[in-house]
């Protein structure tokens, strides 16, 4: 057993960054595998206060270096149920956060930490020294938690394996939740829990939109307004009906207006664009417009490349995180994508024009099938004039105009040129060169327009007796 080390540990720090300069240990995040699980088990399963480490311990480390990490809570009590599990699993961002020198970002199996060297001087020389004190915060949060013991997880081998578990446990819990859906409820939920990096966050969790981190399902929200009324997921009653193809309700209007200190006073789940919903900065994901195309790229943590619009995933959260309403940027979690009310008054699938590979494969059973072939990948595109030959080859339905599946409202007019004079040049020798017998897929790939976009030179052509 370690030696008992009391840390400074309190609210007042949380949100307190670890910068590269300070680092003691980094744990997880973009260049480890990282994960934390929270299981629920017996009373008699649980050594209570038992803190076990598989692998080198923080002594044994070398300053700076990065680690694979997992932690695993077993805990138990009586009022404890299945439901709470992601409730408590979430509750670590917030508590690690508590221990001065100790930054714990995002959920699930994209945690990342850092220790600092402040948090080395303090003492602590064992994984034992920290979670120790984090147990006890625990208990005293949720005091439905009657015992509680962790395992940390700091080789590959440990983590990969402990990650299989892991995997298995989310999966079981998101495809529950899949099977319900806003008609069928009376009530939301709403969370603050990222509200110390993101101040004027103010989440609605729905069976249809999950929330941004992905950590939290209707029914985890549930599960712990039951337990922990005065926690950071509360009740919404779903009243007041504005707009039901955006999602806009005056009960979430209010909750946003209280929970965001005045900064907005709207909020709708299902559009991206008007009073969209807050992106805190934990999202698993984010969607970001395209207007050269009309259309909704989306990006993961994982993908590190720049996107189509020239950013990478990195650049757009900071743009967008923090608790705002952002035109052109939504944090989602990835549960959303499964939602039959994912972006419905945007067009749903039918907006979207790009995103990596990787997570195509992962929400494929999500996307509408006769979209799947038409939203390109790194592998099709890297750039907007890329991305515009992908989407004019398939025949995308941005190209020529969105109609919305949820009431068959057309709501682009597809790709119009501002200015079709810019293109007099190319389009005359285009003519000139194919003797005026017109090729649309030719048109396409050549030129890179619609051939309303083709249409509309013509057009001023004519107008300009440049054309007969």
């Amino acid at each position: 057993m370690a030696e008992e080390i009391v840390l400074d540990m309190s609210p007042m720090y949380e949100g307190e960054r670890v910068r590269k300069e300070e680092i003691w240990v980094e744990m997880g995040g973009p260049k480890a595998n990282g994960f934390e699980l929270v299981v629920s088990a017996e009373m008699d399963e649980v050594d209570d206060g038992k803190v076990t480490v598989k692998g080198p311990d923080l002594s044994e480390i070398e300053e700076g270096s990065t680690i694979p990490f997992g932690l695993i809570y077993k805990v138990a009590g009586e009022l404890i149920e299945t439901d709470l599990e992601a409730i408590i699993e979430r509750r670590d961002h917030e508590l690690l956060s508590y221990v001065h020198g100790l930054m714990h970002l995002n959920q699930r199996d994209t945690i990342w930490m850092r220790a600092s060297k402040d948090l080395k001087k303090a003492g602590a020389t064992s994984f034992e020294n920290i979670m120790t004190g984090v147990m006890k915060l625990f208990k005293a949060e949720l005091p439905f938690i009657e015992k509680m013991e962790v395992t940390v997880l700091t080789t590959q081998e440990a983590v990969t394996e402990g990650l299989e578990q892991a995997h298995v446990i989310y999966n079981t819990r998101d495809e529950r939740a899949k099977g319900l859906h806003d008609d069928e409820v009376d009530v939301f939920y709403g969370c603050t829990l990222c509200q110390s990096f993101a101040p004027t966050s103010a989440c609605c969790v729905t069976p249809d939109r999950p929330s941004l981190c992905g950590a939290i399902s209707w029914f985890d929200g549930r599960a712990a307004a039951k337990v922990d009324p005065e926690g950071p997921q509360f009740p919404i009653p779903k009243e007041g009906l504005i707009d039901e193809i955006t999602g806009e309700y005056e009960s979430i209007n209010k909750m946003v207006e209280e929970r965001s200190g005045g900064e907005y006073n709207r909020m709708a789940m299902y559009t991206f664009f008007e009073a969209p919903h807050t992106s805190c900065g934990c999202f698993e994901t984010i969607g970001f417009y395209l207007p050269e195309v009309d259309g909704i790229g989306i990006v993961d943590r994982d993908f590190t490349s720049p996107t189509p619009n020239g950013l990478p995933f990195s650049t757009m959260a900071g743009q967008a995180g923090g608790g705002k309403q952002v035109i052109g940027f939504l944090g989602m979690g990835i549960l959303y994508y499964f939602s039959s009310k994912f972006i419905q008054a945007d067009g749903g699938w039918r907006r979207i024009v790009w995103m990596p590979e990787h997570l195509k494969e992962r929400v494929k059973e999500g996307i509408d099938e006769d979209m799947l072939n038409k939203i390109a990948t790194e592998a099709d595109a890297t750039d907007i004039n890329a991305l515009k030959k992908f989407l004019l080859n398939v025949d995308h339905p941005v190209v020529d105009g969105v109609t919305r599946p949820v009431d068959d409202k057309q709501i682009t007019e597809g790709w119009t040129l501002e200015d079709p004079s810019e293109f007099e040049a190319e389009v005359i020798a285009y003519i000139e060169e194919s003797g005026g017998d017109l090729d649309v897929d030719v048109i396409k790939e050549k030129l890179l327009m619609s051939e309303g976009q083709f249409m509309q030179v013509v057009e001023y052509l004519q107008d300009e007796g440049i054309l007969e």
